[in-house]
């Protein structure tokens, strides 16, 4: 490991942002319905969006080590 990483800014970074925007507009996930499993929208919705959160991160960071390597 010599520590020198390339550290450019990548397209797929805005994916990282975009993955914010329904965070941040609590007006569109807070209501009760529809309900997931007896479990409220808003709550189901803040955890599926913690898993896509989550997914989307793996994907950038492959897409931009992959891109690093070459």
């Amino acid at each position: 490991m010599d520590g020198n990483h390339d550290r450019a800014w990548s397209p797929w970074y805005l994916l990282l942002l975009i993955q914010f925007i329904p965070a941040l507009w609590v007006p569109f996930y807070n209501s009760v319905e529809p309900k997931l499993a007896g479990i409220p929208f808003f709550y189901w919705f803040q955890m599926a969006l913690v898993l896509v959160s989550a997914a989307v991160t793996a994907f950038v960071y492959f897409m931009t080590e992959s891109s690093r390597r070459r």
